[in-house]
């Protein structure tokens, strides 16, 4: 385990504030991308190193810290968008991106905020953070709906074939 996160678990504050600012660049880029919103992803981001303080103790290292990490980010931030229920576009005021600090374009990014929040939420989930489509299902509390392209082409899926 990283001398790091052993430092952590025993109390040591600077270290815990070394893997603050190693990690705090994703964490806020998973927030954001869901969140679509700066305040809400600077305040998602707070929430998830309290809880990551609160909970290093339940860390075993089975899995890499940044591993556990991202995972209480994303849980963390889809929390929050599920507090958030009202679906809008992020389009109104688009947030100024670091691109390089978020790790994609600029205008990959500005698109993704551009999405309906739900859309956005299974995307990032899906292509960017790699989950699968079930998982997001479950996170997100929807239905999964996988649209066969072979269906569509036959006309069955909408009962037209």
């Amino acid at each position: 385990m990283d001398e790091l996160v052993c430092l952590s678990q025993q109390g040591d504050r600077s270290a815990f504030r070394q893997l603050y600012q190693q990690h705090c660049g994703r964490v806020y880029a998973v927030c954001l991308r869901l969140l679509a919103d700066r305040s809400k992803a600077e305040d998602a981001c707070q929430e998830v190193f309290v809880k990551v303080w609160q909970q290093l103790s339940l860390f075993r290292g089975d899995s890499l810290f940044s591993t556990w990490l991202h995972s209480i980010a994303t849980r963390t931030a889809i929390d929050l968008w599920r507090q958030d229920k009202l679906l809008r576009l992020a389009t109104e005021e688009m947030p100024e991106l670091a691109g390089a600090e978020l790790g994609q374009s600029r205008e990959l990014e500005q698109l993704i905020l551009r999405l309906p929040h739900q859309a956005r939420a299974v995307f990032v989930l899906f292509a960017l953070e790699g989950y699968q489509h079930q998982e997001i299902a479950q996170l997100l509390g929807i239905a999964r709906v996988v649209r066969n392209r072979s269906t569509t082409e036959h006309g069955s899926y909408y009962g037209s074939g």
